[in-house]
């Protein structure tokens, strides 16, 4: 049984990763769970069929994760795409934005032509750390979402859920497969779709001990793993 990660509690075993103790920095946290989203994706979604990817990224760590995960997705062979309308000035994050340009990874501002021309999308939005009100543009990102038939693949969080509650009402996105990181969060309960997995393949023993996580095994050398029911 993997154990749910309350919205408190995931937001302090960031801070316990990136402690003394453990020796993590953000940015390899991010690129672990950005590469695990990019191999989720690509074991449901073959590139053949799901080339074009559109990466809705929001201005915080989740968004930091989407751009990670549309790199190797284009080192994977797919053309992802990236709404990104709310771009930090955080040195860290325009690296990232650069990382994607190296790779020929353009921005389509354009919401609706967008959606209109990809085959899968990635909701990168919100993670953990969100809190209401949802400002503009990502209301109406969210309200397109809600509306459209194209699979979403949510990373974390689905956005505009509620962390620990799950739907806050019943406009709220429908993911086809979440990618739940480090372990699920509370509102994966909720979660209705096809495909559920697990990344983030870097706690170490002690501290998945010391929250009480009974995490499963990750097979062979993969970074992610497919989740039964939960």
């Amino acid at each position: 049984m993997v154990k749910f990660l309350k919205q408190s509690l995931a937001s302090q075993l960031d801070v316990d990763l990136m402690s003394e103790k453990c020796g993590f920095a953000l940015e390899q946290l991010m690129e672990l769970a950005g590469f695990s989203v990019a191999q989720s994706i690509s074991k449901v979604y073959p590139k053949k069929s799901n080339s074009r990817v559109y990466v809705l990224t929001g201005p915080g760590n989740n968004g930091g994760d989407g751009l990670v995960a549309a790199r190797h997705l284009s080192h994977f062979g797919y053309k992802p795409k990236l709404y990104y309308p709310k771009q930090p000035k955080n040195e860290h994050y325009q690296r990232l934005l650069k990382q994607c340009f190296q790779c020929d990874i353009e921005l389509e501002p354009d919401l609706d032509k967008g959606l209109d021309q990809c085959d899968l999308i990635v909701d990168a939005l919100f993670g953990f750390g969100f809190k209401p009100p949802i400002r503009e543009p990502f209301g109406n990102a969210l309200k397109a979402l809600g509306n459209t038939k194209i699979p979403i693949v949510s990373v974390d969080v689905p956005s505009g859920w509620d962390v620990d509650n799950g739907k806050v009402d019943d406009s709220c996105i429908n993911p086809e497969m979440l990618v739940s990181l480090s372990a699920p969060k509370p509102c994966a309960k909720f979660f209705e779709g096809k495909y559920h997995f697990l990344g983030g393949r870097f706690i170490p023993r002690f501290l998945a001990k010391e929250y009480d996580l009974d995490l499963p095994e990750y097979p062979g050398s993969e970074q992610c793993v497919l989740l039964s029911k939960i």
